[in-house]
């Protein structure tokens, strides 16, 4: 097929791209909202995107963690915050 070689470099270039921007040492993971009910999870994410623009959606993660027996589902939905970038000038070690 036409042009598939290049679509998949760029989904690959983009795939390098996201796992350099949210990695360990880029930031952390914090959690905004998680509950075990499906429809106030919907209902928390629909207001947030109404209300909020200042959120990067892009930096978003919503996860389910799919229950058994024992354990009920859980909805969480977290946000990448970075970590701050180091003042001009300073040491990074603290020294």
């Amino acid at each position: 097929m036409p042009g598939q070689r290049k679509r998949r470099r760029q989904r690959q270039d983009e795939a390098r791209g996201a796992a350099s921007r949210f990695a360990r040492e880029a930031g952390r993971w914090e959690v905004l909202f998680e509950t075990q009910d499906e429809a106030a999870w919907r209902a928390h994410i629909h207001r947030l995107r109404a209300s909020d623009a200042q959120i990067d959606w892009t930096a978003a993660r919503m996860d389910t963690f799919c229950g058994r027996l024992i354990q009920p589902t859980t909805y969480r939905l977290s946000l990448f915050v970075p970590n701050p970038a180091p003042e001009p000038g300073r040491n990074p070690s603290g020294n």
